[in-house]
């Protein structure tokens, strides 16, 4: 299967310009930050020809804008939103896990934005490495904009849980930010439980002028398949 991360910081730079690189990566599980309105996620989604699931309605509170979007044969079994707490109260952060089936296989995906600050980066690592832990030893993905490097202490935290797919399989450095200069690797995939990472890439071509990050993919091979 294929995943694939990325912030399109809430389509501002055209919607149809995300959707034609999510469509030249044809990902399994897309994970999306920053992803807009509920009116564009939805209009993005029929787009690339997936469904998808956001942070449910709360009109007292501002949105965690994360989502995952599932092509065939995946389908949704659960989704569930965790605010993370801390978070400064205009610009929340949090979890949106969704518990994912083909009907045989069963994977827990997650996708997450941390904050700016280096505090609350660390106390949302350490909750995240708690919210992605699959009970039963499953299947675990992992995508987000960590706003942290490879070096810094959330990244560590939560690499001591689960394996980083361009650590793994990855070739250079992999910076995924600014889009159009890439300097800094803040993107990731992180996978946990019975996760073989096949390969991954940081797609630089035709996406730098999609968002203001590059998508991260990878291929993975879930329980053997």
């Amino acid at each position: 299967m294929r995943v694939v991360t990325y912030n399109v910081r809430g389509f501002r730079d055209g919607r149809e310009r995300v959707a034609a690189v999510v469509r030249g990566l044809r990902p399994d599980v897309l994970l999306l930050q920053e992803s807009g309105s509920r009116r564009d996620l939805r209009r993005f989604a029929d787009e690339v020809g997936m469904r998808a699931a956001r942070d449910p309605w709360s009109p007292f509170r501002r949105r965690v804008k994360n989502a995952v979007l599932l092509a065939d044969p995946w389908r949704f079994m659960s989704v569930e939103l965790v605010r993370f707490r801390g978070a400064p109260r205009w610009y929340p952060r949090g979890a949106l896990i969704a518990r994912a089936t083909t009907g045989v296989d069963v994977v827990r995906t997650v996708s997450t934005h941390f904050g700016l600050g280096g505090a609350e980066r660390a106390a949302q690592a350490a909750s995240l490495v708690d919210l992605a832990a699959a009970p039963d030893g499953g299947a675990v993905i992992v995508g987000g904009d960590l706003n942290a490097t490879p070096d810094m202490r959330p990244i560590r935290r939560i690499s001591s849980a689960l394996r980083d797919a361009w650590t793994d399989v990855g070739h250079g450095p992999g910076p995924t930010f600014p889009a159009v200069a890439p300097a800094a690797r803040i993107d990731y995939i992180f996978v946990g439980g019975r996760v073989e990472v096949l390969h991954a890439r940081v797609a630089a071509d035709s996406a730098s002028s999609a968002s203001d990050h590059l998508p991260l993919a990878a291929d993975l091979r879930v329980n053997g398949l």
